[in-house]
């Protein structure tokens, strides 16, 4: 679940819902099947179990109440009898969000590294 800092009021996004708002970023707009679709792919290749169903729908809507995403309901087909599908965009404040947690995930790998890099030398030094 995204966390929000009291101080500032920035979000820092889930791992899950990082990969739902990656996904809409390469696109303008996609259905919930189409981003469970896309974020599967992607886990594949990473060799990543894929993400269920019952995951995604809950992760969309705490993203819709957060203001991060926008979902609407459309017909896929104007002939009245095809199923409606609900198209999910990305807002700029999920533009901002990504970007946010991007940002923070990368400066922890650069303080691990460092860290990382104190202990090598520590080690080197002690034997």
């Amino acid at each position: 679940m995204s966390k929000k800092t009291e101080k500032d009021g920035v979000i820092i996004l889930s791992a899950l819902e990082e990969d739902l708002v990656t996904a809409l970023l390469s696109e303008k707009e996609l259905y919930g099947l189409a981003i469970l679709g896309k974020i599967n792919q992607a886990r594949r290749k990473q060799q990543m179990p894929e993400l269920s169903i019952g995951s995604l729908y809950p992760t969309l809507k705490r993203l819709s109440e957060a203001g991060l995403i926008k979902g609407e309901w459309r017909e896929t087909v104007a002939d009245g009898n095809s199923p409606r599908r609900k198209y999910y965009s990305l807002l700029m404040e999920g533009q901002i969000a990504i970007e946010r947690t991007q940002n923070y995930r990368n400066l922890l790998a650069k303080q691990k590294d460092y860290i990382d890099e104190k202990e090598r030398v520590l080690c080197f030094q002690l034997n």
